[in-house]
């Protein structure tokens, strides 16, 4: 998976759209037009704080189905991902939680996003929704019949989980990677806004391969400088927001502060780390 291609950046910032709770969930609202507009004006202050690409969840749909998600929530996540490339030309990528990959490869290939997050794409996996099974040789068949080049952004040892067999690292990754043929492997800390420890992820490089290496959790201005030296990446998404807490909308100032900090750990001279003046394109 090239970065740089995707991203126009090698060392991507992602931030994450958190959608209210969608239809069926157990706290749906009953307006899709509050999750919308919520949903535009996360993807807009992200994009306007300069980051590289968004990824788009459902995550205040909690509790969880550990894998299918009801055709509801298809729908709607269809809906706002379709709204949000309106308004900006970041690349995008889908996380329908907990497990549902074919699902987030289905939406992909139909609205032309980018890629896709995939929580347990190898092994097994113990989590407060039972077992989850990984089912790589199902997703990258559907991608293929589809004939879409979505890329498998995919966990390791995903946290709110423990792994059933022996949680090495090296193996995970070299299992999810060769095995599962992830496009790249996402690494996170224990649970949402717990940053892996920085031994992990260059361990996790090493075992990669040249294969990217993200940090998917816990990454905030104040210690980014120290993790993404040892990653290719970041996904980030609680301490953009007001207060840093994780039920807030994203605080457009924090965004600022996290990309200011996470360019000077850059040590690419001769790469242009700048948000393209086209990245927001805002529609009357």
């Amino acid at each position: 998976m090239d970065l740089h291609q995707l991203f126009k950046t090698r060392t991507p910032i992602i931030g994450v759209v958190h959608l209210l709770p969608l239809p069926t969930s157990a706290r749906w609202g009953g307006s899709l037009k509050a999750v919308i507009d919520r949903a535009e004006r996360e993807a807009t202050a992200l994009a306007s704080g300069g980051v590289d690409g968004l990824i788009v969840e459902n995550f205040f749909d909690a509790p969880f189905t550990k894998n299918q998600v009801d055709p509801a929530v298809v729908s709607a996540m269809t809906v706002v991902v379709q709204r949000i490339q309106n308004l900006v030309t970041l690349p995008i990528g889908l996380n329908v939680l907990r497990n549902d990959a074919k699902s987030a490869m289905a939406i992909a290939s139909c609205v032309r996003a980018q890629f896709i997050r995939v929580n347990v794409l190898t092994g097994v996996m113990a989590t407060d929704q039972g077992l989850i099974e990984g089912d790589a040789h199902q997703l990258l068949r559907y991608r293929r019949e589809l004939g879409c080049d979505v890329k498998i952004l995919a966990d390791v040892l995903v946290k709110h989980a423990r792994p059933l067999s022996s949680p090495n690292l090296t193996v995970a990754v070299k299992d999810t990677i060769e095995r599962g043929l992830a496009d790249a492997v996402i690494l996170s800390g224990w649970a949402t806004g717990s940053p892996p420890n920085q031994e992990d992820l260059e361990l996790a490089c090493g075992a990669a391969n040249g294969t990217p290496v993200l940090i998917g959790s816990g990454a905030n201005w104040e210690n980014i400088a120290t993790l993404l030296p040892a990653a290719n990446g970041v996904i980030v998404s609680s301490s953009l927001k007001r207060q840093g807490r994780i039920e807030q909308p994203i605080d457009p100032i924090r965004v600022s502060q996290f990309v200011e900090a996470a360019h000077r750990s850059w040590n690419s001279p001769g790469e242009n780390k700048s948000v393209s003046p086209t990245s927001v394109s805002l529609h009357s």
